[in-house]
C-alpha cells in the first residue's frame, strides 16, 4: 500500500467526526492520518463500529480519558447507542478495575449531554444469586467449552476458589447477559482489553473462545491490530504472537 493511499486516512477521520488535522508536533497530524486512520482503521475484516468498540475498551482500561472523549463522539457517529458505549466500560471494568467504569462513563456522559442524549434507567435486577451462578456456568461453558474449568477456574483449586466464584456470578452470569451489547461485542471488548493490558493468559483463552460467539479468525486478528495506536505496538505485536499460536493449536 502506497503512502499516498495511506494518507487517505483523513477521509476515515472525517467519517468518524474526528479532527486529525491538528497537532502541537510538526508533521505529526499527517503521520497519524497515514498510520492510525489509513493504516489501521481502514483495514478490512472489521467494520468501523467494531473498531470503535475496541478503541473505547482500550482507552477505558488504560484511562486515557482525554483521548476517550472524541472516540465516544465517533462511536455515536457510527451508530452505537449511549447504552452500548457505557456497556463497553462495564465489560472492561471487570478486567481493569471497576473504578475505570465510573471514570470512563463520566467522560461519556459529557458527550451524551452535548448531543442531548439521555440514557434511560435500568430495570431492577431480579436474578437471585443461584440464578446468576447457574447462568454464569452456562455462559462459561458456551464460551470456553471444556476449558471453562481449567487453570485458575479449576474448581478443586482452594486458593483461586476464594475469588473465582464471584467472577462466575458477576463476570459471566451478570455481565455477559446484560443488555446493550451482545456476546460477540463483549468478546471484542475482552480481546482488546486483554491485549492492551498485556494479560497474555486471558488473551490466549479468549482468542480461542471468540470463535464460539461469531467472530472469525480474521476479525480476532483485527481486534488486536486495532489496539496498536492506543495501547502501543509492542503489546499489539505480543498479542498477535499469542493469537498466532492459538490458531495454530486450534482445529480449523
Amino acid at each position: 500500500m502506497s503512502r499516498n493511499t495511506l494518507r487517505d486516512g483523513n477521509e476515515i477521520a472525517v467519517r468518524l467526526g474526528l479532527d486529525a488535522s491538528q497537532s502541537p508536533v510538526p508533521g505529526f497530524a499527517g503521520l497519524k492520518d497515514e498510520m492510525v486512520y489509513g493504516g489501521i482503521w481502514a483495514r478490512p475484516n472489521l467494520v468501523l463500529a467494531d473498531r470503535a468498540i475496541c478503541t473505547l475498551a482500550v482507552l477505558s482500561v488504560l484511562q486515557r480519558l482525554a483521548a476517550l472523549k472524541p472516540i465516544v463522539d465517533a462511536a455515536l457517529n457510527l451508530g452505537l447507542t449511549p447504552r452500548s458505549i457505557l456497556e463497553v466500560f462495564v465489560q472492561v471494568g471487570l478486567y481493569a478495575g471497576l473504578v475505570t467504569t465510573d471514570e470512563s462513563a463520566s467522560v461519556a456522559q459529557e458527550v451524551f449531554a452535548a448531543h442531548g442524549l439521555v440514557v434511560p434507567p435500568e430495570p431492577p435486577r431480579t436474578d437471585t444469586d443461584e440464578m446468576l451462578d447457574r447462568k454464569g456456568r452456562e455462559i462459561m461453558a458456551h464460551l470456553h467449552g471444556e476449558r471453562a474449568e481449567q487453570g485458575y477456574a479449576e474448581p478443586a483449586n482452594a486458593i483461586t476458589a476464594a475469588l473465582y466464584p464471584m467472577a462466575i456470578r458477576y463476570g459471566y452470569g451478570e455481565l455477559w447477559s446484560r443488555p446493550g451489547l451482545d456476546r460477540r461485542q463483549r468478546m471484542l471488548c475482552a480481546l482488546a482489553a486483554f491485549t492492551a493490558m498485556g494479560l497474555e493468559s486471558q488473551l490466549r483463552k479468549f482468542a480461542k473462545s471468540a470463535l464460539n460467539v461469531g467472530l472469525c479468525r480474521e476479525e480476532v486478528i483485527e481486534v488486536v491490530i486495532q489496539t496498536a495506536p492506543y495501547g502501543g505496538f509492542p503489546r499489539a505485536l505480543n498479542g498477535l504472537a499469542i493469537v498466532s499460536e492459538v490458531f495454530q493449536e486450534a482445529p480449523s
